[in-house]
Parts: C-alpha cells; sequence; structure tokens
C-alpha cells in the first residue's frame, strides 16, 4: 500500500544522507565515512548538488561533523560487539544505513530504530522499493514522541533491558527540551551493566569561534523556519554531570578534537568537524 504523499523524510534527516553522499564526490579520500545508500533512500531531485546547504566550503565543517560522528559511532558499536554486545539502538534512526552497509555486524546484532511514525513509514516503504527490505535483526520502531513511550514502544519491538546494549542518539538534544534530555538520560541509565551511550550534545554559540557562529545562526535560523528550532545547549561539564546525576556508572566527554585526530589527521584538503556538536559517553 502507498504511503501517503504527506509522509516523507525529516528534511534533517535528508539532509545528513546527501552530505554522506557528498563526501563521496567533493573530498578527497581517505574517505572518512562511506554511505550512498542514504542518497537512494532520499531519492532527491536531479539539481540537489546545487543546494545552498551542499555548497562544498561553506557547509565543510558541518558536513565533517556528521560524518566524523557516524564513523564514532561505528566503531564504538564494532568493538562492543567484540565483547558480546548484541542489541543496538538508533534514537532518532532518520535515514540511517548501518544495516544496509554493514551486514557484517548487523548480523550479529538486533538493531532497532526509534523514529515519529510518519518518516519511519516513508523509510519503510523506500526500503522494500529498493530490495533492502526488512530483515529479521532489523526492528522499525515508531514513536510519536509528543504522546508515547519510546521506552515501552522498545520493549514491546523486542528490547531485553537486561541485557547490554548500545544505544546512539546523534542530533537530536538539541530539539529537545532539558526536562525531555534529562528525562531519556534517567531512563538510559537504568539499563543493564555493560551497557554504552553515545550521544551529541551542542555547546552555547558564544563558545565557538566567530566563523563558526557565523554556521550556526544560518544552521538555527534554517531550524526555527523548518518548525524544529534548537533549543538545549550545554557546555561538557554540564552534559557530564547530567549524566552522573542520571545514574550512570561512567561519563566522559568526547571533543571534536580527539575525532579530529582519530579521523581528520593527515588530510590535505582542510576538512575538519565544527566544534559545536560533542560527544558524550555514558556507560551503565
Amino acid at each position: 500500500m502507498a504511503v501517503a504523499k504527506s509522509i516523507a523524510a525529516e528534511h534533517t534527516a535528508v539532509r545528513v544522507a546527501l552530505w554522506r553522499a557528498l563526501h563521496l564526490e567533493v573530498d578527497s579520500s581517505p574517505y572518512v565515512f562511506r554511505d550512498d545508500i542514504g542518497l537512494r533512500l532520499a531519492a532527491p531531485d536531479d539539481g540537489w548538488r546545487n543546494r545552498p546547504d551542499m555548497e562544498p566550503g561553506t557547509t565543510g565543517p558541518m558536513r565533517a561533523g556528521v560524518l566524523s560522528r557516524a564513523r564514532f559511532i561505528e566503531d564504538l558499536v564494532a568493538e562492543q560487539v567484540e565483547h558480546g554486545v548484541d542489541q543496538y539502538v538508533l534514537l532518532g534512526a532518520g535515514l540511517d544505513t548501518f544495516v544496509q552497509r554493514r551486514p557484517d555486524l548487523a548480523e550479529r546484532l538486533t538493531v532497532f530504530e526509534v523514529d515519529q511514525p510518519g518518516p519511519q513509514a516513508w523509510k519503510r516503504q523506500r526500503l522494500l522499493e529498493l530490495g533492502y527490505g526488512i530483515p529479521e535483526g532489523l526492528r522499525l520502531v515508531p514513536v510519536d514522541f509528543e504522546v508515547d513511550s519510546w521506552w515501552e514502544r522498545l520493549a514491546s519491538a523486542g528490547f531485553d533491558p537486561h541485557r547490554p546494549a548500545v544505544v546512539a542518539s546523534t542530533g537530536v538534544s538539541m530539539y529537545l527540551t532539558r526536562e525531555a534530555n534529562t528525562a531519556t538520560l534517567h531512563e538510559i541509565s537504568q539499563l543493564a551493566r555493560g551497557s554504552t551511550l553515545a550521544m551529541t550534545f551542542m555547546v552555547p554559540i558564544e563558545t565557538v569561534g566567530p566563523s563558526e557562529q557565523r554556521m550556526r545562526r544560518y544552521a538555527e535560523h534554517g531550524a526555527r523556519e523548518s518548525g524544529t528550532p534548537f533549543i538545549s545547549f550545554y557546555h561538557p561539564d554540564e552534559i557530564l554531570a547530567l549524566a552522573k546525576e542520571a545514574g550512570f556508572a561512567t561519563a566522559h566527554h568526547v571533543s571534536p578534537g580527539t575525532l579530529i585526530e582519530r579521523y581528520f589527521t593527515g588530510r590535505t584538503d582542510g576538512l575538519r568537524p565544527a566544534d559545536s556538536e560533542q560527544f558524550l559517553i555514558a556507560t551503565c
């Protein structure tokens, strides 16, 4: 049955998919992250490369941030799989293509993609249309975050809270209230011992340099215009304190500098992630 025309992918999820694909076209190798399947899912118009938010030079730091956070998460998942973790939860999954790109890891995991019902129904249809299907190990968990308990929906999809898991939440916290972020931290901290949360957060705009502030204002304007404004910002020590208060056993901060050292050392094209979005890594 066709999905209604009013149902579509979130614009931010499409932009992330297009930036991943653009990396393979405009940036030099070695590539930080390889993903052209998201482009196939999004199926943009032929002129997508001419969109203002695809301009290679001005959007490079934001594109690099998307690439490095995706690479970091997948490296973390691969590491945890080797330690016996067999559940992976993506909060706000968007057009993530982990299951389709990394069958070597996905076949050792049950992957739970949590997202809004409309965009997820659209993605389900696109996976079927493109022949990828919905494998047994992929659980699409539709959640209306305004009215549903994502925790309850996750359990009903087969998630076992008594077994360790990796939970990833990237590019989400800035759209949620402080109360919602705090509640999410508390819920995830109750997972089985050995579980890991990898969550990105956005630092206050005044803590980044002038050129990045201009990029931030552009990004924040676009978010407001689309009805999804950025509303939550944290200093690193603040998010670490919230994680500890929520009950996590350990919590540490991963800075863009760490990601640059790990994934961008030796590059000659100047591609580097911006400072605005950073990582909280917390373990139960």
